[in-house]
């Protein structure tokens, strides 16, 4: 993906599972949520799979091990392994071992897949600032993490020691709703000591690198439902991205996307892989897709035509952008995403 700014959604000829050799798949969201499996989920990676198509599961929460998150998948119904799985956790760990010698005690605010990734590092994790640690790394430790937690994290970045995050998600999905994420405990830190720590995860190169790195992928494909992780992630490592409608962004904040949140392409959930992307052309000063045609008015976004939804939403992505440029787009496209039935 060229880090030029994009102005439209790209079409493919080809299917995106054999365009691609490796699908970098986020899982809240796109594969599961709540935890149970998106619809159409699969049965689309499966088909993926079977036509050559690596799939490799990244993901931010550095709560559970990998052997945890692909024996839940596997329980969906998607054959997983450890080493398909790559998590915040490992890159931070990754990170961290660069930084500090091997054997150096950790002080670890978080869960066991934390931990586990730590002494992949050769690294010690300790509990309390009085350990002489080394570093201090912060990932989610899920709902019954003791405050106290946050209390040693800030006695020893206080003292002058290296401060790590795994990742900074402010919210984290779960089955009841929206919940804190780390991000919010790693303000708690910073309130405490005004202090800034490395980040290791989406969206930010770490991670890109550690995903690199264990799966030897050479034409990578993002696959997520967040701008500004997932598909903030590809344009940092200029690979291209395809989001789905299945998680967090819904079609305002996609046409409101500034360059760095501006997916290759996007589909409605996991079959996207599968097929095709239909071409976004230029049309006497308008933007075509399938039927429907989409121009950027003095005030709002105009749509005229008839067709698939999808295609629709694909040509006002195109007016949007190019009317924003470096920017969002704020011209209103309430009636014309009414007509798409969002």
């Amino acid at each position: 993906m060229s880090r030029s700014v994009r102005t439209r959604l790209e079409g493919s000829g080809q299917a995106l599972s054999e365009a691609y050799d490796t699908a970098l798949l986020d899982l809240d969201g796109v594969v599961y949520a709540g935890g149970n499996a998106i619809a159409h989920a699969v049965e689309s990676l499966a088909a993926a799979r079977e036509g050559g198509m690596r799939l490799a599961y990244v993901t931010n929460n550095a709560l559970r091990t990998p052997d945890t998150v692909a024996d839940h998948l596997t329980e969906l119904g998607i054959p997983t392994g450890a080493d398909d799985v790559i998590t915040s956790a490992q890159a931070v760990a990754r990170l961290i071992s660069e930084q500090v010698p091997r054997g150096a005690r950790v002080l670890v605010v978080g869960g066991e897949g934390l931990r586990v990734a730590l002494r992949e590092r050769g690294l010690v994790p300790v509990e309390s600032a009085d350990d002489d640690p080394a570093a201090v790394v912060q990932g989610f430790g899920g709902a019954d993490l003791p405050w106290g937690r946050f209390a040693e994290a800030s006695y020893a970045v206080a003292r002058g020691v290296p401060w790590f995050a795994s990742n900074t998600d402010l919210t984290i999905p779960s089955g009841r709703g929206i919940a804190p994420g780390n991000g919010a405990a790693v303000e708690v830190v910073r309130i405490a000591t005004g202090a800034e720590p490395q980040v290791a995860g989406k969206p930010l190169p770490p991670m890109h690198r550690e995903t690199i790195l264990r799966t030897g992928a050479e034409r990578p494909l993002v696959v997520g439902d967040r701008l500004d992780t997932d598909i903030e992630g590809a344009f940092n490592g200029d690979v291209d991205s395809l989001l789905v409608l299945t998680g967090v962004t819904d079609a305002p904040r996609l046409l409101a996307a500034p360059p760095q949140h501006r997916p290759t392409f996007v589909d409605a959930d996991l079959r996207g892989l599968l097929t095709g992307q239909p071409e976004v052309a230029g049309d006497d000063g308008g933007f075509r897709c399938g039927g429907w045609t989409a121009r950027a008015g003095a005030e709002r976004l105009e749509l005229s035509g008839d067709g698939e939804a999808l295609d629709g939403l694909r040509a006002l992505c195109a007016a949007a952008w190019t009317a924003a440029g470096e920017g969002g787009c704020e011209l209103d496209a309430g009636k014309a995403l009414a007509r798409l039935g969002w």
